[in-house]
């Protein structure tokens, strides 16, 4: 595997919202964090943390390789997606520390876009070690 094989796995897996295919990227003990002080390790923590894309709808994943090796590489990767469960909206308003949306309740779920840069290193054809840096807001309205 390589950075642009990698990325195309990470887009269906997040596009099909389907933790199987996010977890089958990484090797037996491969990492995935999230931010610089989470750590998902092997498949089932792989697997668990994926599970809440499924809280996501019309997912859209896009991403530019910026650097590729034998063994790693960088991408910058943009996603938009609908928020689809009071759940995702919790999560994200907590981890933003602030409420750049005010929502009264009933008000519609918003649309998020998020935009990142992810660094992965492989080894024997799968990802060893995957981090991401990344910003989520909402979409502007239309």
């Amino acid at each position: 595997m390589d950075i642009d094989g990698f990325m195309r796995g990470y887009k269906a897996a997040w596009e099909q919202r389907d933790e199987a295919k996010f977890a089958a990227l990484f090797t037996a003990d491969g990492e995935y964090r999230n931010t610089p002080f989470a750590v998902q390790r092997g498949h089932d923590q792989l697997a668990e943390y994926w599970r809440r894309v499924k809280l996501q709808d019309d997912v859209h994943l896009d991403y530019e390789v910026l650097c590729a090796t034998p063994s790693g590489g960088l991408a910058h990767w943009h996603v938009t997606y609908q928020v689809a469960s009071e759940e995702l909206f919790a999560i994200w308003a907590r981890s933003t520390g602030t409420n750049l949306v005010a929502r009264a309740p009933g008000d519609p779920l918003p649309r998020m876009m998020l935009d990142g840069v992810l660094k992965a290193e492989f080894d024997a054809g799968l990802c060893k070690r995957c981090e991401l840096w990344w910003h989520s807001l909402p979409c502007p309205p239309n």
